[in-house]
């Protein structure tokens, strides 16, 4: 069982690395939720949670000015965000913290905004916006992306496929309360477009699929594996109208007076 996991991770490692995201998701994406957060003080502090290779990052550091906590439990990804920040010239900017996002241990009302862009599913949504809450100031903002149902009645294969790989996923309908129930005012959402799924992740991560495959093409586990990958691809190909990337933008209300 150990060897599996291990290989599971490998197979990750090798799909990933180098390629500009981990997830669905754009500057432009990133920079339309930034510009709907009402209040953010000059050079703001900001936490992102489960940064990966640090893309969001970068644009959050360039846009704001702020001082950034950028959180991964993977060295590799903080690695790469050192490398991405030093080139962009906000290093200064920008610190790294090597910690599973169920182990953060920061001040109570210490950021101005919590970011977490296709990472906020590791804890679940409702549980990830509840442990955050705590480290924002009253006023603060918090944004996520969260993979979300566009419709009430999914098709089989889409619902089937989710219900193996993260049955935890909601409405958009569903979440906006979730949200409200964990203490936030004032939730806005929108859906990343299709084009932001392919530019920057399955379009690139679909090339280097094919380079995996033929790497180990006599290996009938990995083979699978790469298989069960190439299937979610196919499946957001026919059903990018059923669930998508749901940008999810909301305060924590001042404390009553």
């Amino acid at each position: 069982m150990a060897q599996s996991k291990q290989q599971t991770v490998d197979l990750f490692r090798e799909l990933t690395e180098g390629l500009p995201r981990q997830g669905p998701g754009s500057t432009e994406g990133t920079l339309r939720a930034l510009a709907m957060v009402a209040g953010l003080p000059p050079k703001p502090r900001i936490l992102d949670v489960g940064c990966g290779c640090g893309a969001q990052t970068i644009n959050l550091a360039r846009a704001t000015g702020g001082d950034i906590v950028a959180l991964d439990r993977s060295r590799r990804f903080l690695s790469e965000v050192v490398d991405r920040a030093t080139a962009a010239g906000v290093a200064d900017q920008i610190t790294v913290v090597c910690q599973s996002m169920f182990q953060m241990d920061f001040r109570d009302e210490e950021f101005d905004l919590v970011w977490s862009e296709g990472a906020i599913y590791i804890m679940g949504f409702a549980e990830g916006l509840s442990r955050c809450h705590r480290y924002l100031k009253p006023g603060g903002s918090i944004v996520v992306s969260e993979l979300s149902w566009l419709t009430e009645n999914p098709p089989a294969a889409a619902r089937d496929f989710w219900a193996t790989n993260y049955p935890q996923m909601q409405t958009l309908e569903a979440n906006q309360q979730i949200a409200f129930e964990a203490g936030y005012i004032d939730v806005q959402t929108f859906t990343l477009p299709v084009g932001e799924w392919w530019a920057n992740y399955y379009g690139p991560a679909e090339t280097r699929l094919l380079e995996v495959r033929a790497r180990h093409a006599d290996d009938r586990d990995t083979v699978k594996r790469i298989d069960e990958i190439a299937r979610e691809y196919d499946l957001f190909r026919e059903h990018s109208d059923a669930y998508g990337y749901v940008f999810y933008i909301m305060t924590k209300p001042h404390a009553p007076r």
